[in-house]
């Protein structure tokens, strides 16, 4: 018997079929509003940014400078993340204050602009720890230095003189 049988079944008896649990799924890429369809919503009056016309899709500069960013992003991690770097703090154009991003919550964002053209709202962390943060500026200085080390010497063409 199949399992669209089974489903149906156990739907029609009442009886819950015991499913098995998949990673993954019914994750949401955006948190799930707890006030949806709520008459007493405290937002409801407040103007919806989805009502807007839809934004341009990123350019390829633009989407080329996500797309580096990301790749940056797994160096800085790979490279900071063991000396205890928790993520990258960035300067909120909007708002004039630091935003403390993991390394996961950065991705995610990043590829959530990839994918809509739009950045995700952002709220500031919960309690940051801002000696475990460290800025875009530093992630990529650093890296630059730990390359520079590791490549010293080897980027010089061999003396012809043999």
């Amino acid at each position: 018997m199949s399992s669209r049988g089974q489903g149906a079944r156990a739907r029609a008896t009442g009886r819950a079929s015991a499913r098995r649990w998949v990673y993954g799924e019914g994750v949401h890429e955006e948190p799930i509003d707890p006030f949806n369809g709520d008459p007493a919503d405290p937002a409801a009056g407040l103007h919806d940014p989805g009502d807007d016309a839809p934004l341009d899709p990123l350019t390829e500069v633009e989407r080329q400078d996500v797309l580096e960013d990301l790749a940056d992003l797994e160096i800085y991690q790979a490279l900071l993340a063991p000396i205890g770097v928790r993520g990258l703090v960035i300067e909120c154009e909007d708002c004039r204050e630091p935003h403390y991003f993991d390394w996961d919550l950065l991705r995610g964002n990043l590829r959530h602009l990839l994918s809509s053209g739009r950045p995700r709202v952002h709220e500031p962390a919960y309690d940051p720890d801002p000696d475990h943060y460290v800025t875009w500026e530093y992630a990529r200085g650093y890296a630059d230095g730990v390359h520079d080390t590791l490549t010293d010497g080897h980027d010089e063409e061999p003396s012809a003189e043999a």
